[in-house]
């Protein structure tokens, strides 16, 4: 059984060359797993919740495929700023937290760019979610 995200969670992106951790904004009535805020599928929003990956390395990524261009090809990461217009997929099937899903580690989501990120360690070890 797939464990429940909470606030500190660990992420990695395919495309990033550092991993980043989840942020979970209070909103609504807050669920509380080992002292920690629990999250749901629509913690997804950059910067607000996921941050940076330090460099990308795709070059669909037009600061990326840009500064490629300018160094004659040679493959050239630029700073990550993950753009990432949808919710994580697939949630918990059975618990809600504030009437959307509930975040567990199997969870994905993806940059524009073509990256998929990953939950590498929920946050906490204890509760496991479907």
């Amino acid at each position: 059984m797939a464990k429940q995200v909470v606030m500190g969670a660990m992420l990695k992106c395919s495309f990033g060359l550092t991993p980043s951790s989840l942020i979970v904004i209070p909103k609504g009535t807050p669920h509380i797993v080992e002292n920690k805020l629990a999250a749901n599928i629509m913690d997804h929003i950059p910067i607000t919740n996921i941050l940076p990956f330090g460099m990308c390395n795709t070059p669909t990524n037009p600061a990326v495929a840009s500064a490629t261009a300018a160094a004659m090809g040679v493959l050239t990461p630029m700073p990550c700023v993950p753009v990432i217009p949808a919710p994580w997929i697939p949630g918990s099937p059975t618990v809600t937290i504030n009437n959307f899903l509930a975040l567990n580690d199997t969870s994905k989501c993806m940059c524009t760019w073509g990256g998929v990120i990953t939950i590498t360690y929920p946050g906490q070890t204890l509760v496991s979610i479907p």
